[in-house]
């Protein structure tokens, strides 16, 4: 159930951030929402549903939105992967180093998409602009504070809501036996 909602909250942010977002004007930047939910999937998902879900919305950002179709599909799975495997016990799940953590790994993961794109497609890319993506950057960590609050408050509802049909079902047996 988790996976589903959160599915249909990454097509939202999607579509959010294909229509909405871009009408904002260039200096501000749109910040990238659904790297957001990426990255708290890889904090809070274990790694087949959470690879099924960084594969199924990188695959849909590619249809609506990419020019070289597959990058988005690969940028969120290397995304989950390292903060996933980053996060299985070490420090870094508490919620101090979270927040820095995306906007470090958006910063990476845009020199590293950047260069990679210009090795292969050369005439295609436009200059490269430290003020731009460190803009982004810092746009996208401070949009990741209610992100994470509203995407954990789901989670921890949906958890409880798990939980409390596990103890109502087991309630609703036969109690003469």
């Amino acid at each position: 159930m988790q996976t589903g909602v959160f599915l249909i909250v990454g097509v939202l942010l999607i579509v959010f951030q294909t229509t909405i977002l871009l009408t904002l004007p260039a200096w501000f930047g749109s910040p990238d929402l659904l790297f957001i939910l990426i990255v708290f999937i890889a904090y809070r998902f274990d790694s087949l549903r959470g690879f099924f879900l960084a594969f199924l919305l990188g695959w849909m950002m590619d249809v609506v939105a990419g020019l070289y179709l597959g990058v988005y599909v690969i940028e969120y799975l290397l995304v989950f992967v390292v903060i996933n495997t980053l996060t299985k016990n070490s420090p870094i799940k508490e919620s101090a180093y979270q927040v820095p953590l995306v906007g470090l790994s958006y910063f990476l993961a845009q020199l590293i998409l950047y260069a990679s794109l210009t090795m292969m497609v050369e005439e295609a890319q436009a200059p490269w602009s430290w003020s731009q993506m460190l803009r982004e950057s810092i746009i996208l960590t401070v949009a990741t504070i209610p992100c994470f609050i509203l995407f954990n408050s789901l989670y921890e509802y949906l958890q409880k809501r798990k939980s409390v049909s596990r103890v109502a079902r087991r309630k609703a047996g036969n109690r003469f036996r």
